[in-house]
């Protein structure tokens, strides 16, 4: 009787290790990702997207690092229709990094005398110093869309960009500078979908404006000035990387695991951090604590 139990114990261990076998089997990123595909699912589990940017947040933290370390300067431009994502992704590449190191660009409405100016001259002074990446919610790659779609500049001042945005970035790339172009692309169907979520959700609804709703409006003329903006600038030297956005998980998780791919790091040189004991005064008397305004506990 004794040696059935055991022999009944043994064959669960089996069974248990099997069944942990399989659910990591069938967890891993390129099973979930074929199940997806072959169920004809287009989003990405929650709890797959949760896990797999935990993993990417600590690679981008090792990559900051390694740019504060070897004093690399790094520029990520992110472009795109409105509505497309790039915002979400930056927040989830920042969400771990050192503001410090790694700085978010996104300019307003320029000025007039940024109007008078050089029109990569208001650009200029948000270029990153050595040892930091900048992250550019837009850039001057506005002068090819929405300025161009919207009549904002002249026919000579969009011409202009054109020829000399390659060599602009040219120069960037000669001195030194990273530079990665993302754009990233949503269907018309999507971008309606967010559009409305905006409108709906009063925690977001100030990222919709009067220019977003004139923008559906010119949806074909969008696609002509991005068609003729990549003809002029997806060079060798700086290419654009497009991101498909209809899901914003997945252009996520791909967008920050291929900016990881183009720039090699290595683990920085740590020394260990003892934290010393706490400072002991007995000459020390605390005020009392009526004396201070705490903030209520609402909750």
């Amino acid at each position: 009787m004794a040696h059935k139990k055991d022999k009944n114990k043994e064959e669960d261990k089996v069974k248990e290790k099997k069944n942990k076998k399989s659910e990591e089997i069938a967890s891993s990123p390129s099973v979930v990702l074929k199940n997806a595909e072959e169920e004809g699912v287009g989003k990405l589990p929650s709890h797959f997207y949760e896990e797999e940017l935990a993993k990417l947040q600590v690679e981008l933290v090792r990559l900051q690092e390694w740019i504060k370390y070897k004093g690399l300067r790094v520029v990520v431009l992110f472009e795109g229709r409105d509505a497309a994502g790039k915002g979400g992704s930056i927040k989830r590449i920042t969400e771990s990094l050192n503001p410090r190191v790694c700085r978010v660009v996104a300019l307003g409405v320029p000025t007039e005398k940024e109007k008078s100016q050089w029109y990569f001259q208001r650009y200029v002074p948000h270029l990153p110093a050595a040892g930091e990446m900048a992250l550019f919610d837009r850039s001057w790659y506005n002068r090819a869309g929405v300025e161009r779609v919207m009549g904002f500049c002249t026919d000579e001042e969009y011409w202009d960009f054109l020829r000399s945005c390659p060599n602009f970035e040219n120069m960037l790339i000669r001195s030194g500078i990273i530079l990665v172009k993302y754009w990233f692309s949503v269907s018309d169907k999507e971008q309606e979908k967010r559009f409305i979520q905006r409108i709906n959700d009063p925690t977001r609804r100030w990222k919709i404006s009067p220019m977003d709703v004139e923008s559906r409006t010119k949806w074909i003329d969008y696609s002509k000035a991005k068609d003729e903006m990549f003809a002029y600038t997806d060079t060798k030297q700086s290419p654009w990387y497009v991101v498909e956005a209809d899901d914003k998980r997945r252009a996520r998780l791909n967008c920050i695991s291929h900016l990881l791919s183009l720039i090699p790091f290595e683990d920085v040189p740590r020394e260990t951090i003892i934290l010393p004991p706490l400072e002991k005064d007995k000459a020390y008397v605390r005020p009392p604590m009526s004396e201070q305004t705490f903030v209520p506990n609402k909750y």
